[in-house]
C-alpha cells in the first residue's frame, strides 16, 4: 500500500519535474515507464502513463480558450439583442473624460489623461447650444419612478396628440397675428408676430415702453461669435443682429427696469447698505449640483444605426454644419423612421440659420423639430427637447401663437414637468393675455409653494396690475429663493420700485444687491438697453453733449416752439395724450408727440408746422430712434415716481415754455433742478429722476431726446428702436 500511496501522492512532483526538465523521479513508481517513447511523450505534456494529469494539455487549453471565446460571443450578442445595456449612460459617463475635445473618449483622451499628448485648446468640448439644450432638459426632466411614470404614461399619447395638431399649428402659424386676442388695458404690451426676424420690419407708431411691457429681446447667441461691434454690451445689438442672432428670450423691460453697464461717478454713500439675505451668485455656484438623469435620446432602433449617428453628430460639434447637414440629410433619406437623424438634421439647420442668418433655414428647422417629435416610437426625452427648442425659435421669429401652441402640446403631454408649465405661462404673458399667465403661476404655486420662478413672475403681473403690495413678498422670495431664472435685474427693479411706492426703505438695499449681482451699473443707473463703455453722468452741459448748436437753436427760438404749443392746447386738446406708463402716483400729465423712435408723425407736425421745420437739420434728434420729441403738460398736484428711462443711448433736453415761479421741479440722481423759460436743462434718463409740480397753474415744457454724444455713426444707424 505504501508504493500506491506514494505513486499517489507524488504525481503532483513528477508532473511538476516532468514539466520542467522532462524526465521522472526514480521515486515515483512508474516502473520503467520513464524510458519509453509513450513516458515521454506523457512526461512532456506534464501527465501520467495511467492519464492522470496535474495541469492543462495544450489541446485541453486550446479548447477552453474557444468555448470561452464563443460564449463572450454570444454574450455580447445577447446584450446588443435584448437591450441590456444603456449605452447612453455609459457613453455619457465616459464622456466626462473627453480631453481632447472630439466630443467622446477614446485613444487619444487616454493619452492625454496620462500625460502622453497635450490638451487640445482649439476645440471646444462641447458646443454651447448643445449644453444649454441639455442641461435645460436635465432641468426639466423627472426623475427616479417620476421618470418611469412619464414615460409610460404619455409614450402612446404622445404620438396621437402630435399628429392631431400638427396641421393646426401651420394653419394657425400662417393666420399670423390678425387671429391673436387683444390684450386688455391693464395687460402686458403685446408683442406681435413676424415672418422675418432677420430682416428690416416695417415700422409701426408705438409708444415707449411701459413700465411693466413683457416683450421678446433677442439677445447675441451663445452658439457662436456676436457680429455686433465690439463696444455693444451682450443685450445691445444693431438692427441687423437684432432680426438676424439668435439667442434666448428675454423680457422688454419699461422705462423703469433695465441693466446698466457702463461706470458712473455718482456718490452712493448715502444708500442705505444693509445686508439682505439672498445667496450670492458665487455662493450658488459653489453648491454642489444635484444629478439630473441624462436624456435618452434613442430609440431601439438608432442603437443599431448609433455608430452613423455619432459621426454625423461629430461633424455638427465641429462646427461643420454644411457636411453635417448633408450627413443627417444622407441618413433620413436612409432610415426614414429615425427620430434622432431627424432631430439631428434639425440641430443642424438650426445652427445653418444662424449661420446663413436665414429665416427660411429656420422655418425649416422649426417644421423638422415637428416631425422629430411625431415620428412613432420617439423616446420622450427626444419629443420634450424637439418641441421646447421648436418653441424657442419661433419666438424668435415672432411665431408668439406658434410658440404659444407648442408649449400647450408640451403641457399636455408632460402635465407632472412644472418647468414646462412655467415656460407656457412666459408664452401667455408674450401674447399680452397675463390673465392666463397668472392662472398658470396659481397653478404651479399651488403645486410647488417655493417655486422661485413662479413667484417672480407672478409677482410681476401682480404689479403690472397695480397691486403693489400684494406684489412685494412674491417678487422678494422668488429672488431669495435663487431659482434659475430669478437672478434678473427686471424682478430687482420692480421689486425695489414697488417698495418705493409703498414707503418701504429697503428698495434702495435691492437696487445694491442688483448692482453688485451686476444687473445694474449703480443704485441710480438702472437701464437695461445699453453700449457698453459711453460716459455715464446725471446732468449735462450743453458743451459736453457737443450739441450747442441745437441748444442755442432751441433757446433762441423758444417763444416759437412755446406758441405753437398753447395753440394746440386750445385748438385740439385732444392730441395732447395722457401718461399711460404707470409712472404718476397723482395728478394730471400729458403729451403731444412730433417725432417718436426717429419716425416723424406728419399729422402731429401740421399743428407745430415751424417746430418741425426748425428740428428738421438736426438728425441727432430726429433720427434718434431710441428717443422723442415732445410737448409735455403737467398740472398742479402732480407727482412722479421715481423711474429711470429704457436705454444710456440717448440723452434727453428739457426746454422750458411755460413755468410757474415756484413749485416744480426734478431729481435727478441725487440732485434736484428746477426749469427757467428759455432755457435748456440736460441729463440723462437712464438715471433715476423724479418729478413734482405743486404749483399753482400748469408747466409746459418741450422735450428733445438726442444721441448720446459717444456713440459712432454706425451704431446710430444700427441700433433697434426704442
Amino acid at each position: 500500500m505504501a508504493p500506491r500511496k506514494n505513486a499517489k501522492g507524488g504525481g503532483g512532483n513528477s508532473s511538476s519535474s516532468g514539466s520542467g526538465s522532462g524526465s521522472g523521479s526514480p521515486s515515483t513508481g512508474s516502473s520503467g515507464s520513464s524510458s519509453s517513447p509513450g513516458a515521454r511523450r506523457e512526461a512532456k505534456h506534464g501527465g501520467h502513463k495511467n492519464g492522470r494529469r496535474g495541469g492543462i494539455s495544450g489541446g485541453s487549453f486550446f479548447t477552453w480558450f474557444m468555448v470561452i471565446a464563443l460564449l463572450g460571443v454570444w454574450t455580447s450578442v445577447a446584450v446588443v439583442w435584448f437591450d441590456l445595456v444603456d449605452y447612453e449612460e455609459v457613453l455619457g459617463k465616459l464622456g466626462v473624460y473627453d480631453a481632447d475635445g472630439d466630443g467622446d473618449f477614446d485613444v487619444d483622451d487616454a493619452k492625454v489623461l496620462l500625460g502622453l499628448k497635450e490638451r487640445s485648446t482649439s476645440e471646444r468640448t462641447f458646443p454651447p447650444e448643445e449644453a444649454e439644450t441639455q442641461a435645460e432638459l436635465e432641468e426639466q426632466a423627472p426623475e427616479g419612478a417620476e421618470a418611469q411614470n412619464v414615460e409610460d404614461e404619455v409614450k402612446e399619447q404622445i404620438q396621437s396628440l402630435l399628429q392631431e395638431s400638427v396641421h393646426t399649428d401651420h394653419d394657425l402659424e400662417a393666420d399670423g397675428p390678425a387671429g391673436e386676442p387683444q390684450s386688455e388695458v391693464e395687460d402686458f404690451l403685446t408683442a406681435t408676430d413676424s415672418d422675418d426676424r432677420f430682416e428690416a420690419l416695417e415700422p409701426g407708431t408705438v409708444h415707449e415702453d411701459t413700465e411693466d411691457s413683457y416683450h421678446v429681446e433677442e439677445t447675441a447667441s451663445q452658439n457662436h461669435p456676436n457680429d455686433a461691434e465690439e463696444v455693444m454690451s451682450e443685450q445691445e445689438s444693431s438692427e441687423e443682429v437684432r432680426h438676424e442672432d439668435y439667442d434666448e428670450p428675454v423680457y422688454e423691460p419699461s422705462e423703469n427696469e433695465r441693466i446698466e453697464i457702463s461706470d458712473n461717478a455718482i456718490d452712493d454713500s448715502n444708500i442705505i447698505s444693509e445686508e439682505i439675505n439672498v445667496a450670492s451668485v458665487e455662493e450658488q455656484q459653489d453648491t454642489p449640483p444635484v444629478k439630473k438623469k441624462k436624456p435618452k435620446l434613442l430609440n431601439k432602433f438608432d442603437k443599431t444605426i448609433k455608430a452613423e449617428l455619432d459621426a454625423a453628430e461629430k461633424l455638427r460639434k465641429r462646427g461643420k454644419i454644411e457636411e453635417a447637414v448633408s450627413a443627417f440629410e444622407e441618413l433620413v433619406r436612409r432610415y426614414p423612421q429615425s427620430p434622432r437623424a431627424r432631430y439631428g438634421k434639425a440641430q443642424c439647420e438650426d445652427d445653418l440659420a444662424e449661420k446663413q442668418r436665414s429665416n427660411e433655414v429656420l422655418r425649416r428647422a422649426i417644421e423638422t423639430y415637428q416631425e422629430a417629435a411625431s415620428l412613432p416610437d420617439a423616446p420622450t426625452d427626444l419629443v420634450k427637447l424637439s418641441l421646447k427648442r421648436r418653441s424657442e425659435r419661433q419666438q424668435f421669429l415672432g411665431h408668439m401663437r406658434g410658440s404659444l401652441l407648442t408649449l400647450q402640446r408640451l403641457v399636455q403631454l408632460f402635465p407632472s414637468d412644472t418647468t414646462l408649465k412655467n415656460d407656457l405661462g412666459v408664452g401667455y404673458l408674450l401674447m399680452g393675455d397675463n390673465d392666463s399667465a397668472k392662472k398658470v403661476y396659481e397653478e404651479v404655486l399651488n403645486v410647488t409653494p417655493n417655486d422661485g420662478f413662479a413667484k417672480v413672475h407672478y409677482g410681476f403681473i401682480l404689479k403690472a396690475q397695480n397691486r403693489i403690495a400684494e406684489s412685494i413678498p412674491y417678487l422678494k422670495e422668488g429672488i431669495e429663493s435663487g431659482d434659475p431664472g430669478t437672478d434678473d435685474g427686471r424682478f430687482y427693479f420692480h421689486l425695489g420700485d414697488a417698495m418705493q411706492r409703498v414707503g418701504n426703505k429697503e428698495a434702495y438695499k435691492w437696487y445694491e444687491l442688483g448692482h453688485k449681482r451686476g444687473h445694474f451699473a449703480s443704485v441710480w443707473q438702472r437701464s437695461l438697453y445699453n453700449v457698453n463703455g459711453l460716459k455715464a453722468q446725471p446732468w449735462w452741459t450743453p458743451r459736453e453733449t457737443g450739441y450747442t448748436e441745437l441748444v442755442k437753436s432751441l433757446e433762441r427760438n423758444w417763444k416759437l416752439i412755446r406758441d405753437e404749443g398753447l395753440m394746440v392746447m386750445d385748438k385740439a386738446k385732444g392730441l395732447f395724450l395722457p401718461e399711460d406708463e404707470n409712472l404718476r402716483e397723482k395728478g394730471d400729465w400729458s403729451q403731444f408727440t412730433l417725432w417718436q423712435q426717429g419716425r416723424k408723425n406728419e399729422n402731429a407736425c401740421k399743428g407745430a408746422p415751424k417746430t418741425c421745420t426748425l428740428l428738421e437739420k438736426f438728425s441727432e434728434t430726429t433720427g434718434c430712434r431710441r428717443g422723442q420729441i415732445k410737448y409735455s403738460i403737467m398740472h398742479p398736484g402732480t407727482h412722479v415716481w421715481p423711474h429711470t428711462g429704457p436705454t444710456n443711448c440717448r440723452l434727453r433736453m428739457h426746454l422750458g415754455l411755460v413755468i410757474p415761479k415756484e413749485g416744480c421741479k426734478i431729481r435727478c440722481a441725487n440732485e434736484t433742478r428746477s426749469w427757467e423759460e428759455g432755457k435748456v436743462l440736460i441729463f440723462d434718463d437712464s438715471f433715476e429722476h423724479e418729478v413734482w409740480q405743486d404749483a399753482s397753474s400748469f408747466r409746459l415744457i418741450f422735450i428733445v431726446d438726442v444721441w448720446h454724444p459717444e456713440l459712432t455713426p454706425q451704431q446710430r444707424r444700427s441700433l433697434p428702436a426704442i
